[in-house]
This record gives structure tokens, C-alpha cells and sequence, in this order.
């Protein structure tokens, strides 16, 4: 197992200085201090941008940042306090109590009061924080006590209060490019300063950008495999080289980007699912291996392709269902690999069979109809009389037994509650089984009406 060695490190380094910075993260020791120094996110930072205005006008405001791990949200913050020359305080939703908050309010206020200073406050994950938390910062967003930053890698739509929302804004900041982080690679190997460029270190182009790939996005976690690599190399000849071997085993185990409660997780099943109903085997395949080369626990695909099997398939082809259950089971019984072919074997199925919505809308539809009116009484006709109690009161006096009339089937007879109208939820569509089904349907539709007539 690979380990990074602060000691290994610092002793690398020439002189105690630098075995002191050795101490901190490269990335940390690697924020840009500058806006032109900022990797990606042009359509935030570039000339013009609106973000980009408030922070050289010095006309700040609360705001919220959204986005993946590794794309800057906290460097861009502490960018932003120090070119408003303001304090900043930075605390975590996951770590920080009441006490912390109080605490940073008491210390903005002091500095206000008596240098005239401002504070940014700092909230990482503040999606973490609950209702009631995130009330109380707003008092003292409104009267100018601190400006509020927060980080967020969830939507803040679903997981920040509206009141909160309403008083900041929110600014989305997209995964890194391979470029971008290559890049920040670069400029950490060039930097004697705060980078690794006071060592003789050497490392082949294409073996950079190998490590801006596996990165994913995150210019944080390129720096990491990059400082891992530094860390395990071994002078010779006074030359430290970073060889293929070693990047192989860092990257032996770098799984992608995948939060299973985030928003990334609902995005990448959202598009399996999406592939499916649009009958695409191809995207249908890779957004499932997408999802499993993330860490997605293959069960949770299994079950959420019985779903798709019912809402976007139905009736059209029912052996989608039968299909989607066999899966789930295989995974089940035999784990993986064998399980994950059978799940794959069953979404590339349902992606090339005909679609249907009609159940799930009809199930839709009778469900507001459900609790639009409410406990109606079941009609005595469709009353089962298994007493004679419930006899002398008529319950199932008049029904028909449908395999006792023509072709099995009681024409005219109504099974919908006497205070309600008759409903037609169900509308099959014109294609695979449901071509047939709407024909039977039509067909017992025609004899109803002639019933009627009689």
C-alpha cells in the first residue's frame, strides 16, 4: 500500500524552510493567490464575468458556490477576502457547532466596530447545516456584520433554505478540465517556492497528463497523486525521475468521481435511466459502467431497472419485468462479476424494447382521482356476501359473473364507485404488445356501447 511520507519528504528538501512547508499539503501550499492564477472556470472568472466585476470593484455580496469536489471553492473565497483586505474566517458545517458561530459573529463584529474591517465568513458543506442553522446566519448577513461564502457540492435548491437562497447568490462551478489541471501540474513542478521546482524532479509529458486525467476534474486530487509521486521517487545520479511504473501504481486504484448521496449520484442515474427510455444500448452501457466504476452498489442499479421496466416499458413487452427481477436475483445469488453482466444483460434489453409510459400514467391518474374523492362507497353489486347478514343487505345482489356471460365478459356492467363518473386511465399505445391490448380493449369498448343502445 502506497503511504506519503512527510518525513521522507521534508528530508528531500534542502533546507529547513522548505522541510517546514513539507509539512503542509502541496495543494494547499499550491493555491493561487491571483484570479489569473485560477484554473478553470472562465465562464466565472474571465474578463467581464459578473463574478469577476464584483471582485476587482471591491462590491462584494453573500453568495453560494456549487460544485465538485477539487474545483477551487474555498481558494476562490479566501482569493476573494484578501482582495477585499477583509478577515477571513472559514468553518466546516460538518465540524462547526453553535458555539463556532457565535463565535465568528462576536469576531466580525469586534473588527467591524473597531477597525472598520469586514469578514468573509467561510462555510463549507453548508448544506449540512439544518433549517434552524441556517436562520440564524441571516440577521447578520442582512446588517452587514460578515458576507456569507458557502460550499456546497449538493443542489442548493433541495438542501438551502429558501430564505437563505434568497439573500445569496449562486454561482456554479464546473469540473476542471485535463488541460486545466495539467496546468496546475506545471506550475507545481515549476515553483521552487511553494511547489516541488526546487527539487531535480522529472516526469514525461504524457505521464502529466495521465495524472490530469485520473484526477477527474478535481485540481486537488492531481496535486495529491502528484505529491505521492514525488514522495515515493529515489535520487539517482542526482536526478529524481517520476517513471510510468510508479504512476501506474498510484493510479492503480482511483475510482471516479461518484457521491453516492449527492448530486452527481442522482445525475448519473437519472441519465441511465434516461438512456433506457430513449433506446439507446450504447449510452445505456456506459452510464451504467459509469456508475459502477464510481463505487455504485450494483443492488441499487438492479432495483432501480425494475422501475424502469414497469414506468417506461410496461405492457408493451411485459417480459421486461421478468427480465429486470431475473437480474436482481442473479446479482443477489452470485455477486460480482457475474451479476453486474446479468444487470447489463437486462438495461441493453430494455433499451432496444418498444416503450410504453401508459401504466405509469394511468396509475398516475387514478391516484389523483384517489384522493380527489375520497372514501366513496363500494357499490353493493361489487360487495362480497360471504354472511347471510350481509345477504339480507344486498351485498353482491345484481352482479354479473363475467365468465358466465358471451366471451367471458359482462357488458355494460360498471365497476367504478355510483358517486363517481367512469374513467378511462388507461390509453395503450401503439406499439409492441399494447398494439394488441388496445385492439381487446377497443373491441369490449364497442360491445359496452351496444349494451347501452339495448
Amino acid at each position: 500500500m502506497l503511504t506519503w511520507s512527510v518525513s521522507n519528504a521534508a528530508a528531500k528538501l534542502g533546507n529547513p524552510a522548505q522541510a517546514v512547508a513539507a509539512t503542509q499539503p502541496l495543494a494547499d501550499r499550491m493555491r493561487p493567490q491571483r484570479l489569473e492564477d485560477f484554473a478553470g472556470q472562465t465562464h466565472l472568472l474571465g474578463p467581464g464575468k459578473p463574478l469577476r466585476l464584483a471582485i476587482e470593484s471591491d462590491r462584494l455580496h453573500s453568495m453560494i458556490f456549487w460544485g465538485p469536489p477539487g474545483t477551487g471553492k474555498t481558494t476562490l473565497a479566501r482569493m476573494i477576502a484578501r482582495r477585499a483586505n477583509a478577515q477571513f474566517i472559514n468553518i466546516s458545517a460538518v465540524l462547526a457547532g453553535v458555539k463556532d458561530v457565535r463565535a465568528a459573529v462576536d469576531s466580525a463584529k469586534q473588527l467591524l466596530r473597531e477597525q472598520g474591517q469586514g469578514t468573509v465568513l467561510f462555510v463549507d458543506e453548508v448544506h449540512r447545516f439544518n433549517k434552524a442553522q441556517q436562520d440564524a446566519f441571516l440577521p447578520f448577513v442582512e446588517d452587514g456584520t460578515f458576507v456569507l461564502i458557502g460550499a456546497t457540492t449538493e443542489n442548493p435548491s433541495f438542501e438551502l433554505n429558501s430564505a437563505l437562497l434568497s439573500r445569496a447568490r449562486v454561482y456554479v462551478l464546473k469540473r476542471l478540465e485535463a488541460t486545466d489541471i495539467r496546468a496546475v501540474i506545471d506550475r507545481a513542478l515549476a515553483d521552487a517556492k511553494h511547489g516541488l521546482g526546487a527539487r531535480p524532479l522529472e516526469i514525461a509529458s504524457e505521464l502529466r497528463d495521465r495524472l490530469a486525467e485520473a484526477a477527474d476534474g478535481a485540481a486537488r486530487r492531481a496535486l495529491n497523486f502528484l505529491e505521492i509521486a514525488a514522495d515515493l521517487t529515489e535520487p539517482h545520479d542526482g536526478r529524481e525521475v517520476i517513471g510510468e511504473a510508479l504512476v501506474n501504481d498510484i493510479l492503480s486504484n482511483g475510482l471516479r468521481r461518484f457521491d453516492k448521496r449527492g448530486e452527481m449520484f442522482y445525475d448519473q442515474i437519472s441519465a441511465l435511466h434516461k438512456a433506457v427510455r430513449g433506446s439507446d444500448p450504447d449510452a445505456t452501457l456506459y452510464w451504467y459502467a459509469r456508475m459502477l466504476d464510481g463505487g455504485c452498489d450494483p443492488l441499487y442499479i438492479a432495483r432501480r431497472v425494475v422501475r424502469m421496466a414497469s414506468e417506461d416499458i410496461g405492457n408493451a413487452d411485459p417480459r421486461a419485468l421478468d427480465i429486470a427481477l431475473n437480474a436482481w436475483d442473479v446479482q443477489e445469488r452470485l455477486g460480482s462479476p457475474e451479476g453486474e453482466l446479468a444487470i447489463a444483460q437486462a438495461v441493453v434489453y430494455m433499451a432496444c424494447a418498444a416503450k410504453s409510459n401508459a401504466v405509469y400514467t394511468a396509475f398516475g391518474a387514478a391516484q389523483a382521482d384517489a384522493q380527489q374523492y375520497g372514501s366513496l362507497d363500494v357499490p353493493l353489486h361489487l360487495r362480497n356476501a360471504p354472511t347471510k347478514l350481509m345477504k339480507e343487505l344486498d351485498y353482491g345482489k345484481g352482479y354479473r359473473y363475467a365468465h358466465d356471460e358471451a366471451d367471458g365478459y359482462a357488458a355494460g356492467e360498471r365497476y367504478f364507485p355510483d358517486d363517481m363518473p367512469v374513467r378511462q386511465y388507461y390509453h395503450p399505445v401503439p406499439r409492441g404488445l399494447e398494439i394488441k391490448i388496445g385492439e381487446k380493449l377497443a373491441q369490449l369498448r364497442q360491445l359496452d356501447r351496444q349494451k347501452k343502445k339495448e
